[in-house]
């Protein structure tokens, strides 16, 4: 008895889609999230720096001009974020985490290893125009000062006519400098400084504690980033509104 066999049919290869292995959302979603929302602080950065000379609303201070110092040259008075701005901005501009949001956005490299990466030309690293990277470790230093004096505008906004206030701008003030004193001190450099080039923990217990420390805010420094861009936003907006006069001063004295 002759036994036939079914005829093999050729299958035509197709092109699958390969998904991000780390995420259920789609492709497309994550680097349209930082390009809208990072494209549109810079937009309200620069409008803010360039065109306010002034950060202050009763006790309130914008952390966009915080320390407070006027500069005025001719009779013209500098807006205090244009000596203030590039601080943060060279930080968050080289820090790990969004300078990977940034190639995964803006120069849309795929957010998965699986997936392969465009025809660009020999990557060299941190060498030729993106040497300004190494600038991440210098501006930490200048940012940890910019967070303390943040401290203390948060605090001292809660002395106003020598008296005791109490506003939803102390609220949210207090909150924006935790929020940036959990992305800073939770950063790469921090972290490296704490516990980088040691050979022996047990000879350097209280830097690796602090190391310890880092590492947990390090965990989720992706989160720190995002959070503590947005409480900056809303903290000076809130203070523009007032300022402009669009939103009540309420508070407690």
């Amino acid at each position: 008895m002759a036994v036939t066999q079914p005829e093999a049919r050729q299958v035509e290869p197709q092109s699958a889609t390969v998904r991000n292995p780390y995420s259920v959302l789609p492709n497309w979603l994550y680097p349209t999230f930082v390009v809208v929302a990072l494209s549109l602080f810079a937009l309200y950065a620069a409008w803010v720096v360039l065109f306010f000379k002034d950060g202050r609303f009763g006790p309130y201070l914008s952390p966009f001009n915080s320390p407070e110092f006027r500069v005025t040259v001719a009779g013209f008075a500098i807006p205090t974020g244009i000596w203030i701005f590039w601080v943060p901005l060279v930080f968050r501009a080289t820090c790990y985490y969004y300078r990977k949001a940034i190639f995964r956005s803006y120069l849309w490299h795929p957010r998965s290893c699986a997936v392969q990466e465009p025809s660009r030309g020999m990557y060299r690293g941190e060498t030729r125009f993106f040497v300004f990277n190494n600038l991440h470790r210098f501006a930490f230093y200048i940012v940890a000062l910019q967070v303390g004096v943040l401290w203390y505008d948060a605090i001292a906004s809660f002395i106003w006519n020598s008296g005791f206030h109490l506003g939803l701008g102390n609220v949210l003030m207090l909150v924006n400098v935790v929020c940036l004193s959990g992305y800073t001190f939770g950063c790469h450099a921090f972290r490296h400084l704490a516990g980088g080039g040691l050979d022996c923990f047990s000879c350097h217990r209280a830097r690796y504690r602090l190391w310890k420390g880092v590492t947990v805010l390090n965990v989720r420094h992706d989160r720190w980033a995002w959070i503590s861009m947005f409480t900056v936003w809303g903290v000076d907006l809130y203070i523009r509104l007032l300022q402009l006069g669009a939103l009540p001063h309420g508070a407690w004295n």
